[in-house]
Order: structure tokens, then sequence, then C-alpha cells
């Protein structure tokens, strides 16, 4: 059975095990990816991250909070030589995170920790990644609505970790000639610019995501350095929709359609 998912996706739901699982597939960049039916399911946040991170296609990436792994599958695909490391917190997402390493064929280049962000110093050595991403839980604990389905609201709201663990963790992991690219949501801004200056981190480049051109924006992509001073360039606006309430030609060209 197909149904089109929310970032305009084909899925084929399948049933593994007791848990209803789609797999979705990503064409332009040669994917098929296991998600949960019910939980969490990755949206266009991680895939339009993916496009405003600088390429590090000769290093070491490692993605925070990874979910099903679909950012460093994505990274492999647009990358030559990189490797990639997927960090996820939850056993049951990161055990799909494996389980689409090898759907893919990217056993070789992408290894999934089963692990809190905060326990990663022990594990990895200061300055170990040319680039980080992370796309981290973006609602502070009691705030928004609660969801029905198990393991949205673990995705969605901060538990163990905080957005200051996330940028805390991103600066140690990361070289001093390497970038920090996160994607937030706008209510964090502000703290996420206050974080990042207490943690002495520059930020490089600033862009915002809006619905439409008439509309508030509803995320931000945010690129940050540590060791390096300069002014922030604010590129122009990401446009979701256009004025027919279609698809921009560039999340388009992201979705490769």
């Amino acid at each position: 059975m197909e149904e089109k998912t929310a970032a305009g996706r084909k899925a084929l739901t399948v049933d593994v095990t007791m848990t209803a699982e789609t797999i979705d597939e990503l064409r332009v960049y040669d994917l098929r990816i296991c998600q949960p039916k019910e939980g969490y399911r990755f949206s266009l946040d991680p895939l339009l991250l993916c496009g405003f991170a600088e390429d590090a296609s000769a290093g070491r990436v490692v993605d925070l909070g990874t979910g099903c792994g679909i950012i460093p599958l994505i990274l492999a695909r647009k990358t030559v030589g990189a490797s990639l490391v997927g960090v996820e917190f939850q056993e049951e997402m990161a055990e799909m995170a494996v389980r689409n390493v090898s759907l893919n064929g990217l056993d070789e280049r992408i290894g999934i920790v089963s692990d809190d962000i905060l326990s990663l110093r022990g594990r990895f050595p200061v300055s170990s990644f040319d680039l980080v991403t992370a796309n981290p839980p973006y609602r502070k604990p009691g705030s928004g609505r609660v969801s029905p389905k198990v393991g949205r609201d673990l995705a969605r709201h901060e538990s163990s970790a905080g957005l200051a663990d996330f940028l805390s963790t991103a600066k140690y992991l990361v070289k001093p000639s390497g970038s920090i690219c996160f994607i937030s949501h706008p209510s964090r801004l502000a703290e996420f610019v206050h974080c990042a200056g207490e943690l002495r981190l520059s930020l490089l480049r600033l862009r915002m995501v809006h619905g439409s051109a008439v509309t508030p924006a509803t995320m931000f992509l945010a690129q940050l350095a540590k060791g390096k001073k300069g002014g922030t360039l604010v590129l122009p606006p990401l446009l979701v929709h256009n004025e027919q309430g279609d698809y921009s030609q560039e999340v388009r060209s992201i979705l490769g359609e």
C-alpha cells in the first residue's frame, strides 16, 4: 500500500515484527528509509539542513540526535569520501538507523551510536569531526501539545539534553577548522545565539525558513564555528511554498522533483 508523506515522498507501508513501519523512497539520493508509521517521522527539516551544511567530503561528520539516520544517509550520498556517525539515545530509533544504513549499503561509511549526547566526551576525543549537524528537539519540557503517538514527544521535547548541551557537545566534537550546522525553531533563536556566544562559537551564517513569502519564519538554519571571528552573513530567506501554494523551486530541487 502506498501513501503520500508530508515531504512529498512515496511511502510503502510494511509490517516489521510487531511494529507498523513504512519505507520511504528519497529517489534524488537513491535512499530507502524505514520509519515508524505512527511514531516520530522525519519531515522536510533534515533535508533543508543537509542542503545548508557545508561540504565535508574528505572528513568526518557526526549528527547529534540522528533519529532514523536520515541526515547521515543523505550526507553520505552527497559526499564522496566522508565517514559519518549518527548519535541517537532512543534505542529503538538507533536500531532502526542501523537497519537503514544496511538497507542502503552504507555500513562501511556510517556508524550509529546508541548513546546520550551528554556521554560523548567519554567516547570521542576533542575536535574529532570536521562537521557536526543537529536537528535538536525544539520544545522545552512541558511546552506544546502532547502527541499520542509513541516516540514523537521524545523527539520534539528536550529530555536529558537541552539546546545548550547540544551546542556544548558540538563545540567539543568539532575541529577548529570545521563547522557546526543546526536547524531549530525561531522561538529558540535568541537562546541559540546567547548560548553560542557563551561558548565562544561564532555565528557565520543564518537563514530563516518561511512557509511562504507572507508568513512568519517556521525554522532557522545556522552555521557556527569555534576559533573563528567575523560577522554573520544573513542569507535570503528560504521559502518552502510559492504563491500558488506548491513547493518552491528550491525545495523541489532539494526533493529531486
